[in-house]
Formats: C-alpha cells, structure tokens, sequence
C-alpha cells in the first residue's frame, strides 16, 4: 500500500496543470518555499479528492458533479484574474529585494488548494488510478488504507518537494528580462487554461 500510494500521489501531481504553473511562477518569483506551500495546498485537495473516491462519500461527490461546470467557471475566473496580475506584475522588485519576506504559508497552502479543488474532474483520473494499481480491494483492512492515503500525500508532497529544488537550483541563471518573459508566458499559458475552463463550463450547461 505504501508503494501504491506514493506512485498514485505522484501521478496525481505530475500532469503540469495552473497549479503547476503557480508553482513554478512562485518559486522562480518569492522563492522555494512559497512555491513549495503552494504544492502542499494542492496535495490536501488531491488527498480530499482520494478520501471522497476511496470511502465513496456519494453525496459530496454527487454535488461536485452537479455543480462541476459552476466550479470550473469560478476556478476559470480565478485563473483570469491570476494571469492578469503576472502581465502587471513587476519583477524587478523582487530582484532588488532578495531578502523580502515572503508571504504567509497559510496563504500559499490556500492558493495551491483552491486552484487543485477547481478542477473536479481530477476524480476521473483518481478512478482510474485507483483501479490501475488495485489500491480499493474488498480483503484489504482499515489500517492499511490509512496507510495508503498518507503515502498519497507523501508522494504528493515529494513530487512538489523535487519540482521546487529543480527550479530553485536553476533560477540564479535567469535575469530581470528572462523574469518579464517567464511571468508573461506563464501569464498567457493559464489564461488559456482559463479560456478552455470557461467556454467548456458554458457549453456544458447549454447542452444540459
């Protein structure tokens, strides 16, 4: 079970989704551990997410369903107004102010959760991942799903803990011009994610 979770949290957390991009953007923008908190802000939405599919919570997931093209408009909205702010955002601040304190983790961890838990259809992929490795068995005890959900977030939490060291370790090589550029095109990247969430929620609920 250890195993299984920790490659289903790892697997959960690897496709580069908005919450990838906030990540990287903050990582590269207020440092490694705000981009961190914000992967561990998405590793509890992604266990929220297992703990519903694992226990089978019928009428959260029934609302979530109902309410999916809602949620992905809000979360759509959010992302607008997130990749606005990276076009107008100034990096020159932060790179003549290195020693800036950076912002609360409680914030961050709240971010990365948010833009996780607006995209409901992340359950379709724990399904299928639960199925992949065999992780819901009717012989399997209690305790040993405890155990498994917890590696889901340890391989969650590890995959975010990896993705910030490698960018971490890399951002001494990027200059205020190549900040401009990254803010820019990550700005225009979830503002496409926003446009797809948006004209996909709309659709839905027309042809409902």
């Amino acid at each position: 079970m250890i195993w299984r979770g920790i490659a289903i949290g790892i697997l959960i957390s690897a496709p580069m989704g908005p919450v990838g991009i906030l990540c990287i953007q903050r990582t590269l923008d207020k440092g490694r551990r705000t981009g961190f908190y914000t992967g561990v802000g998405a590793a509890f939405s992604d266990l929220f997410y297992c703990l519903l599919t694992g226990f089978g919570l019928s009428f959260i997931e029934e609302f979530i369903e109902r309410n999916q093209n809602v949620i992905q408009l809000v979360g759509s909205a959010v992302l607008i107004g997130f990749s606005l702010y990276l076009f107008k955002k100034n990096p020159a601040t932060r790179l003549k102010k290195p020693m800036q304190q950076e912002s609360s983790p409680k914030k961050n961890i709240l971010a990365g959760f948010l833009f996780t838990f607006s995209n409901p259809l992340i359950l379709f992929l724990i399904i299928g991942l639960f199925a992949r490795f065999n992780f819901l068995m009717p012989e399997i005890r209690f305790y040993h799903y405890i155990i498994g959900f917890l590696s889901i977030f340890a391989g969650a939490i590890a995959w975010w803990w990896l993705v910030t060291y490698f960018i971490d370790k890399v951002r001494a090589h990027f200059n205020l011009r190549s900040m401009w550029l990254i803010n820019r095109i990550i700005g225009i990247v979830i503002l496409l994610f926003a446009i797809v969430g948006i004209v996909t929620g709309i659709s839905n609920i027309a042809t409902a």
